[in-house]
């Protein structure tokens, strides 16, 4: 079983936009940084999050590096519903004779 947050399993990884993978990594660093500045000081309680974290960086990076070789998918982002629920404008059967005779003029001349 894999030691890390809960919040970045690999399989929610995949999931993310790579926007979305760089916000995680930045925050991952800071994280990473303020534990070590603890651990530094003495006021680290938990030793293993340095590990987790770490392990996170390095999953988020493996990600990344694996989209830009074309071994893992990027998602496709998804538009909200009611944005994709618009239906085409219906026309009316004299403006579709009037675009059929214009186009027939021009194949005429």
């Amino acid at each position: 079983m894999a030691i890390g947050s809960k919040e970045l399993a690999p399989v929610e990884l995949d999931t993310f936009e790579d926007e979305r993978l760089v916000d995680e990594l930045k925050k991952a660093k800071e994280e990473l940084f303020n534990l070590r500045f603890q651990s530094a000081t003495g006021q680290l309680e938990s030793h293993g999050r340095l590990r987790a974290v770490k392990r996170d960086i390095a999953r988020i990076y493996t990600v990344l590096r694996e989209r830009e070789l074309g071994i893992r998918a990027t998602p496709v982002a998804v538009e909200a519903p009611a944005k994709a629920a618009k239906a085409p404008k219906k026309t009316s059967k004299k403006s579709d004779d009037a675009a059929a005779a214009s186009t027939d003029d021009t194949k005429e001349a």
